[in-house]
Order: C-alpha cells, then sequence, then structure tokens
C-alpha cells in the first residue's frame, strides 16, 4: 500500500483500494495500522460530485529524520533531512591531507549530534546514510581500497554510528549515490540512469529499474580507473594509465600546478574566469572522461546520462564529453541518450542519500516489523 502511494499518490480510499485490490475492511485495518505508526498523512480532499468530499492519503516523509555524510578527500558535507530530501541543517567541513578515521570520525558524530540539536530533530531520527570513494563491504560496512584515501582502507563506518546513535547506518558510493540524487528528482523514471562523478577524482553509478547496479564485488561504475591506452600516467590506485590519474580533479591541479593552481576550487575558479590554460586542460580531461564513458553507453545502454562533482559540471568539460561520446559509442546507444549536468547542484548527493534512508524506511520488510512492533 505505501509503494503504491508513493509510486501514485496522493490517493482516495476508493482509488487505492481498486490499486491494491483488498477488501474494504482489510483496507480499513491496515491504513489505520500505518496511521498510528506515523507513516501517513491527510493530503487534502478530492473535489465533490455530490457528496460528501474524499479524503486524499499520502505517505508521510516529512515526520522522520535522517543524518546523512558526503565523505571525500578533502571535504565532508552533513545534513538533517526529512525522507522527502528536504534539507533543514547543513555544515559543510574542509578536512587536512590524507585524513584518517581516528581524526575524522569524531568530528563527524560530534557535528552530526550539534546539528540535530540545532533543528530540534534528534528525537525523529530514523537512520544515517554515508557515502564514500570507492567501494563498499555492505555485508561488513566497511570502506574497501579507497584510491583516493588510502587511510580508509578496511575501516569500520557502521558500527561507530549505529554505538552511538542508535538507528540503522546506510553506506553508498559517493557516485551511485549522485546517480540516485538525479534519478529520485526526476520522479523515478522507467529508464537506466548512468550518474558520472568529477571531483577529485572520477567515478559513475548505474541506477536499472530504481536500484543500484552494484556488481558482485562493488566495483561496477569505476570508470576513474579503466585505462587510456598510451598513457602511463601514474594513478592513485597504484597502476598506470587510469583515466582518472589524467582528467581527475586531482590529476587537473597537478597539471596547472605551475600556474599556481593549488585545489580543485581553483580549476573551477580560474575556468569561470576564462583563463584559457584551465579551460583547455578541463576540455581535455571531458574528452578523456567521455572515451570511456562512451565504452559505458554501448554496454549499458542508458537513456540518461547526468554529470556531477566540481569538475563534472563545468561546460568546457560537459561539451567536450558529449562530443567524444556521440563520436565514439555505438550509434544505437546513441539514439535516445539524454547527457546533462545533474540539476541538483550541490545538493546531489544529499538528496540520493535522502531517498535511499526513504527507501529502505518505507520498505515492505520495515513497515511491517514496525507495525507488528505496535501490536505487541
Amino acid at each position: 500500500m505505501l509503494a503504491v502511494l508513493r509510486a501514485e499518490g496522493p490517493l482516495t480510499r476508493h482509488e487505492l483500494q481498486e490499486r491494491v485490490g483488498l477488501s474494504r475492511v482489510t483496507l480499513v485495518e491496515r491504513l489505520d495500522a500505518l496511521r498510528r505508526a506515523g507513516l501517513l498523512s491527510q493530503a487534502g480532499y478530492r473535489e465533490s460530485s455530490g457528496g460528501r468530499r474524499a479524503e486524499v492519503l499520502a505517505v508521510n516523509d516529512s515526520g522522520r529524520t535522517a543524518l546523512v555524510a558526503d565523505l571525500g578527500q578533502s571535504h565532508a558535507t552533513l545534513a538533517v533531512v526529512d525522507l522527502r530530501g528536504t534539507v533543514f541543517a547543513r555544515r559543510d567541513l574542509r578536512l587536512p591531507a590524507r585524513h584518517e578515521p581516528a581524526e575524522v570520525v569524531p568530528l563527524l558524530i560530534g557535528t552530526g549530534r550539534d546539528l540535530l540539536a540545532e533543528v530540534g530533530r534528534a528525537g525523529s531520527l530514523c537512520a544515517i546514510a554515508f557515502s564514500v570513494p570507492g567501494q563498499i563491504d555492505h555485508v561488513r560496512g566497511v570502506t574497501v581500497a579507497p584510491p583516493t584515501m588510502p587511510g580508509w582502507n578496511g575501516s569500520p563506518l557502521r558500527d561507530p554510528f549505529t554505538e552511538e546513535f542508535g538507528v540503522p547506518v546506510l553506506l553508498e558510493n559517493d557516485a551511485n549515490a549522485l546517480a540516485l540524487g538525479d534519478y529520485y528528482a526526476m520522479g523515478r523514471p522507467a529508464a537506466t540512469l548512468v550518474g558520472v562523478k568529477v571531483g577529485t577524482g572520477i567515478g559513475s553509478g548505474v541506477v536499472i529499474g530504481g536500484r543500484v547496479h552494484r556488481g558482485e564485488t562493488g566495483a561496477a561504475g569505476e570508470i576513474g580507473h579503466m585505462r587510456i591506452e598510451g598513457s602511463e600516467q601514474r594513478c592513485t590506485c597504484g597502476r598506470r594509465g587510469c583515466v582518472a590519474a589524467s582528467a581527475s580533479g586531482q590529476a587537473l591541479v597537478r597539471q596547472l600546478r605551475e600556474t599556481g593552481v593549488r585545489s580543485v576550487d581553483d580549476v573551477v575558479r580560474r575556468v569561470g574566469q576564462g583563463r584559457p590554460e584551465a579551460v583547455r586542460a578541463v576540455r581535455s580531461a571531458g574528452r578523456l572522461v567521455g572515451v570511456v564513458l562512451a565504452t559505458l553507453v554501448t554496454i549499458v545502454n542508458p537513456k540518461y546520462v547526468r554529470l556531477g562533482g566540481a569538475v563534472g559540471v563545468l561546460p568546457p568539460f560537459l561539451d567536450s564529453l558529449r562530443r567524444t561520446v556521440e563520436t565514439h559509442a555505438q550509434e544505437s546507444a546513441l539514439r535516445k541518450l539524454d547527457i546533462a549536468a545533474s540539476g541538483l547542484g550541490e545538493n546531489g548527493v544529499i538528496v540520493g542519500l535522502a531517498g535511499l534512508v526513504a527507501d529502505e524506511m518505507l520498505a515492505a520488510a520495515t513497515v511491517d516489523a514496525l507495525v507488528s512492533g505496535q501490536r505487541s
């Protein structure tokens, strides 16, 4: 019932009954149980055609709270959101170079507690969601060999936050979270979407049928470590020739260092100023990422490709990438392809994590357990 309301709502009781096929008595019983659990809200009334106006029901996705965090090589962004993705409070933290869990995890926990207290939503906290670069072992709740954050390899993320906050902790790759954010913002289309994040590093996420495709070992979408023919540039992963070694934000900083560039923010600023050396470097990076993305587009055949990250949304990068994909991808895979910058700006990962929490908290098994617990 909640799945139908999320996909098609708001609906009247009669409309909901027609879609789920339950008897009226059973429908009323289950609606009462969902209302007691705080999972339903009134969304108004249908206009009457002569009789009493019919109440319209919707999923209550604003009454519960999630703490979400996007952790990167040089930054961490934390936000307090509801299951609709409304941001109540947000904090951006600069992190020291080559940071490690022992110094950062306590900072994240303390900042999270402060944000929840600031907006008075600690009592409604239902889950925490984290995004990190690289692969994740979802069974053990640990990071696996994040190439731009070597000090986090094998680090447990789930346990310290579960112990501190007493709620479920969800983990996701940052590019997967970005892809989910655009997918949710589009209204969950019945289409395949590829999200590409180009910031300090490079990654991509693939959403098929509303679910992230992670692969057998969580390595699906690691396009940053596909090899560029003829390149011998050493990558942070230890190999040579990876596209991230030549086209990531980190690589651009290295290439432009002689001009005074010291950070990805400097690269973005100089492209905005129209500095020729920065525009050329970013355009070249877009072409290199476009080469490997063309292979992914040919294999996956998505309808949408959305670019995010500080570098990925820059016009010279995006334009060069789009032209390269159109040149190199298989022609039939281009027929319905829509390549554009993410429409969510800096909130893409946050929206994706909020949606991930909503999917988990409103899943049938979670709801059934909640309702059964209330009965007992």
